[in-house]
């Protein structure tokens, strides 16, 4: 089956991708295709999301995250994976854009937050890991991800505006184009992005429920009256659809309209070195069914969910000294979230089932011992709330209200003369159960909504960032235990129950680079998790295994040329039945190791256009993930015991233009 969206004619793609300009190699698409992100200063992966990537990611934030060592991806279909960061789902891992805190409104995690990201339209996606900073919301243990959009004042009068197409296997069809245009003054900001698939195939040429079609508009209007000065407001709009291949809905509507209102101010005295204030405002009418986008020939059910988010953050900088840089902020958010059923959705009312609060306060501070060492640390205080309005349920008009602190402190030391960077840090998060966790504390049983505890991670980061010469590379592992971790054990594919255990996780990343010869280097990678059910005596569900990656690239600035490796080992540590909030998110016993190749070239034949091609899983391998979830029966009606594979051998083009 394949949806109504129409194409974007290939004449249209291929104006775009060849204009005629000038020859001349000194190009402004700095990047060829990425295969393997690597940290760029301590605790911290910062990636270009314009770039092309290999393996050909989806539309999504979580497909191009999981180009980052130690993140996984939960597969549901074609789109709208979960994203898994050291082994850590949920809103364990803060998803911000442009500083905007965003959440999913499906009960069964059909559309986690990365679902509204469409990674194209920012400039910069950077990565923090573990719970090593306080200035990005509370309960962040496993880290934060920031998708940002660049707001410089622009030197003069102009425009600029660059583009991208990409086409590949099974109908793939992307577009993006964004454009900027002003004066020193004032600026105006213009994006788009579409994106296409049709059902793709395994390695066994079988075909996965899994089509799509999504799109995005987003807008900006700015003020920057001098060098030190931004008044901006941003907004957008974006909807879609999608099929899944793990249960039995597929998403109709992804509509989410968001708008933002940020002001900064640099640089007021010696003292102030910034003020900066942030209002949001996010709404997610999502609507899910099972006859629209799939054969149904039994009861048609229809759910309708949505959920309004508002918030506003402010915070100063502050210099007491030279040695000393301080920030201190609040920030609030309202969270609220709605349901109505049924295929008559439209004229039924809406029913809100919970619904959330918080206040915060945080402050972060850094102190340069001398000029190779420094001392970083930080606080916050968040006041939770969460009100029960189910009508069915045993705790209605119930409100859980808790204030919970997190901190952290990290020594940080460079040394061979520059040349490198070692740090050590402790961090301390207590996390506020989620909407998914507080729904699934009252199943049938009769559990109660208000018996979950928050979750209390203390835990010790450690590694090192080096370069030297044609060399360079880092190492980060960390050391957690976790308190009252909330785990899910599902009765169902749509039923689970919820209780607190006590869990040991560890473990590193790595990286290294050598650049062998002109034109020529090497990237390795390694990434590897373990976790332990303390209170049971046995292994934390969901846990991905030992994986690693090894990339050959060359490039000229005219001519490039890569392969990429990936290897993951077999995964014998799991507990059936046990996982997280992604529906049927559960383990389903072992897995075994598998290995794929992938391949690109990149042709730049002047300063603006870029064009790559690739095939990834070169050997067309039939495998799935070892965090795959079981797939839909849809003969018979249940999920299996089946993993979804992932896609078999995949051809891909992108072209990519920049103008100014």
């Amino acid at each position: 089956m394949k949806h109504s969206f129409k194409q974007l004619p290939l004449a249209v793609a291929i104006s775009l991708a060849l204009p005629a300009l000038a020859q001349d190699v000194d190009t402004r698409l700095d990047s060829v295709v990425v295969t393997a992100p690597v940290a760029s200063a301590p605790l911290t992966v910062t990636t270009d999301p314009k770039a092309p990537r290999q393996p050909l990611p989806a539309h999504d934030g979580a497909d191009m995250l999981k180009s980052i060592p130690g993140f996984s991806v939960i597969r549901k279909g074609g789109a709208d994976g979960d994203p898994v960061f050291r082994g850590m789902a949920g809103s364990r891992l803060g998803i911000l854009q442009d500083g905007q805190e965003i959440h999913g409104g499906c009960g069964g995690r059909m559309d986690p937050p990365t679902a509204y990201v469409y990674p194209e339209s920012f400039d910069s996606v950077t990565v923090l890991k573990g719970p090593q900073t306080v200035l990005y919301g509370a309960g962040n243990s496993a880290g934060v991800v920031l998708f940002e959009r660049d707001s410089q004042r622009m030197a003069d009068g102009g425009w600029s505006a660059n583009g991208s197409v990409t086409l590949g296997s099974w109908g793939r069809n992307d577009q993006v184009i964004d454009a900027k245009a002003g004066n020193p003054d004032f600026y105006a900001r213009i994006g788009a992005t579409r994106s296409d698939s049709n059902n793709y195939e395994d390695g066994d040429g079988n075909e996965v429920h899994s089509f799509y079609t999504r799109w995005s508009t987003t807008g900006a209007l700015g003020w920057t009256p001098d060098d030190n000065t931004l008044l901006e407001l941003n907004f957008g709009r974006s909807d879609g659809e999608a099929a899944y291949a793990d249960r039995a809905m597929d998403g109709v509507r992804f509509e989410r309209e968001h708008a933002g209102l940020r002001f900064e101010k640099r640089n007021i005295s010696s003292l102030v070195r910034k003020v900066e204030a942030h209002a949001y405002y996010s709404y997610i009418d999502h609507v899910m069914d099972n006859f629209s986008l799939r054969s149904n020939r039994g009861m048609r059910m229809l759910n309708n969910p949505d959920r309004k988010t508002t918030g506003a953050r402010a915070a100063v900088a502050l210099a007491p000294s030279e040695r000393w840089l301080v920030t201190l902020g609040a920030d609030v958010r309202d969270d609220q979230h709605r349901t109505r059923n049924g295929v008559n959705y439209r004229n039924q009312p809406w029913q809100k089932d919970i619904g959330f609060e918080r206040q915060g306060v945080f402050g972060e501070a850094s102190y340069a011992i001398d000029d190779a060492r420094r001392i970083v640390g930080g606080l916050r205080v968040d006041d939770h709330e969460a009100r029960d309005y189910r009508p069915t349920s045993l705790t209605r008009g119930v409100s859980v209200d808790k204030t919970l602190q997190s901190g952290f402190g990290r020594y940080e030391a460079d040394f061979g003369a520059g040349a490198g960077t070692w740090y050590a840090g402790v961090g301390y998060v207590e996390r506020f159960p989620d909407f998914w966790e507080f729904m699934r504390a009252t199943p049938a049983g009769g559990e109660r909504f208000d018996i979950l505890q928050p979750e209390k991670t203390t835990q010790l980061d450690v590694g090192a960032n080096w370069s030297a010469g044609p060399w360079s590379a880092s190492v980060s592992g960390f050391y957690g235990k976790v308190d009252d971790y909330i785990l899910l054990r599902w009765v169902t594919s749509t039923s689970a129950q919820v209780r607190n255990i006590d869990a040991t996780v560890y473990g590193l990343e790595g990286d290294v680079t050598w650049r062998f010869a002109p034109n020529w280097k090497a990237v390795g990678t390694l990434a590897w998790v373990r976790g332990s059910n303390d209170t049971d005596s046995k292994a934390l569900a969901q846990q991905p295994p030992l994986e690693a990656r090894l990339a050959l690239e060359y490039d000229d600035r005219r001519f490039s040329y890569g392969a990429m490796l990936r290897m993951v080992s077999r995964q014998n540590r799991y507990d059936v039945g046990s996982g997280n909030i992604v529906a049927n998110g559960q383990d389903l016993g072992p897995t075994g190791g598998f290995a794929t190749l992938s391949l690109n070239a990149g042709w730049r034949p002047n300063k603006v256009t870029l064009l790559t091609a690739g095939v990834d899983n070169v050997f067309d391998r039939n495998y799935s993930e070892h965090l795959g979830k079981g797939g839909w029966d849809f003969a018979g009606g249940a999920v299996t015991t089946y993993r979804i594979n992932e896609p078999g051998r995949t051809f891909w083009l992108k072209a990519q233009v920049a103008l100014d």
